[in-house]
């Protein structure tokens, strides 16, 4: 809006209103700008990670773009709030006469599942105008304040009364409640809040102990473990269930990684083995499910225990502890391995990262163009991967042979060129030996509609 000389102020009080004005206007302006700046960062964010979690990483770059963006989010959010506090403090310093903007709250709104509490402050009886009695209700302005109660520890008393019969003088009693662990006195809520806080939020046991006796209850570090180990005998029976559900699949994802165990005067690096039946990719209606088991070390004894009654397809990485299940003379007969060609890319990956390298500074070795060759064809084959994720195994494997097959061809043709031209000190010879000694066992996708052309739903669980 333009402003000509007759519509300025002719008085100091009205111009300094006017200025005060102005000036809440522009910063109202900017905070808008920073909230919407702030929440086109969060739906590019969700954008992505709903894009990774559909299709997969599709490079080791997405996941530090994904970082990067998350930081990105907080500056802008942060900014945001600055903004907002800085238009609503010039807000408060206009006089109460002068224009107010109006416009939409930029806060999230809270769940709609949390139960509201309705707290109404006593309307006043009189006018504080005139005092007058005659009031009459236009509307109401309802502010929201986040609220936690505290959880509170209660002990439920079971009365079980006693009579006796006046006739044949027999005492009736109703039986015991049922408690899951024998001779126990924990209720199942905090069975279940012991080991969601023990395993799903890594919450040792003293610090729960140490947290309780902080709200007045008392519960000793060997009462707690003596829980969790008669909660495990119980729920043994449900574990058997998901355990034959499990190694009932027709294809298996098995992975393992490094766990910290607690020994005695130190910890340990232990391992946690994950097999994992989802059926999805290839449009089965199986529900996916996983198994965990712990070691303490990465013995090949491991996996040839918990997957002893297992004959399918095993997709994994090419750790020599499984080849003792690959052995035709197993008695239970060979599982059939498939490997996982994101391990394979992710070694040449590191040769042809630019981005890592450029941040490592002048002294490091330069980017090898065999590499950046070999990642470039590998994602070729991972985006006919994306397109026919979910589709039927007879349709996946239609797709694989008319567009996968004659690229896989020349991806071995051009590795085995390649690898004739290298001497043994080659950075790069090292993931193409590792691919060409293996070479049966990555190709089997091409045969199978069934298998993935990667490992990540064992990495991801």
């Amino acid at each position: 809006m333009t402003l000509t000389p007759e519509s300025l102020p002719s008085d100091l009080a009205a111009a300094h209103a006017m200025i005060l004005a102005e000036r809440a206007a522009r910063l109202a302006a900017e905070a808008d700008r920073s909230n919407w700046a702030a929440l086109i960062a969060q739906l590019k964010l969700q954008i992505e990670k709903l894009r990774r979690e559909l299709y997969g990483s599709r490079s080791e770059r997405k996941a530090r773009l994904l970082d990067q963006m998350e930081l990105e989010l907080e500056e802008l959010e942060a900014a945001a709030s600055e903004d907002e506090s800085a238009a609503q403090t010039a807000a408060a310093r206009m006089p109460a006469d002068a224009p107010v903007q109006r416009r939409s709250p930029s806060r999230k709104p809270f769940p709609a599942h949390l139960p509201r509490e309705r707290v109404v402050i006593p309307a006043p009886e009189c006018c504080p105008c005139c005092g007058s009695a005659k009031l009459s209700k236009l509307g109401e302005d309802i502010t929201e304040t986040l609220e936690v109660i505290p959880r509170q520890w209660k002990v439920v008393q079971t009365v079980r009364e006693r009579f006796s019969c006046r006739d044949c003088e027999t005492i009736t009693q109703p039986p015991a409640p049922f408690h899951v662990t024998p001779r126990g006195f924990a209720g199942p809520n905090l069975l279940a809040m012991i080991l969601f806080e023990k395993f799903g939020q890594h919450q040792p046991l003293n610090r729960q102990s140490e947290r309780s006796a902080c709200e007045g209850v008392e519960r000793r570090v060997s009462t707690l473990a003596d829980q969790v180990g008669a909660c495990t005998a119980a729920l043994q029976p449900l574990h058997r269930l998901i355990e034959a559900h499990v190694l009932s699949a027709e294809r298996l994802h098995g992975d393992d990684t490094t766990v910290p165990i607690l020994a005695k005067g130190k910890t340990v690096t232990g391992r946690i083995w994950t097999d994992v039946r989802d059926d999805r990719p290839f449009g089965s209606r199986a529900p996916p499910a996983a198994l965990f088991y712990a070691s303490r070390d990465r013995a090949g004894e491991h996996p040839e225990h918990h997957l002893r009654g297992f004959c399918g397809i095993l997709q994994a990485d090419a750790y020599s502890g499984y080849n003792r299940l690959y052995d035709p003379a197993r008695p239970q007969g060979a599982i059939t391995p498939a490997l996982c060609w994101a391990h394979a890319r992710r070694q040449f990956f590191v040769l042809a990262d630019i981005a890592a390298n450029a941040r490592r500074g002048k002294n490091v070795a330069a980017i090898s163009p065999l590499a950046l060759e070999a990642v470039r064809r590998l994602d070729v084959l991972f985006e006919i991967e994306r397109v026919i994720n979910g589709r039927s195994a007879a349709e996946r494997l239609r797709v694989r042979q008319e567009k996968s097959t004659p690229l896989v061809a020349a991806l071995e043709v051009w590795l085995r060129d390649q690898r004739s031209r290298l001497s043994r000190s080659a950075a790069v010879a090292e993931p193409i030996d590792s691919m060409l000694r293996r070479w049966p066992a990555f190709i089997r996708f091409l045969e199978d509609g069934r298998i993935c052309l990667m490992n990540n739903a064992a990495e991801r669980a």
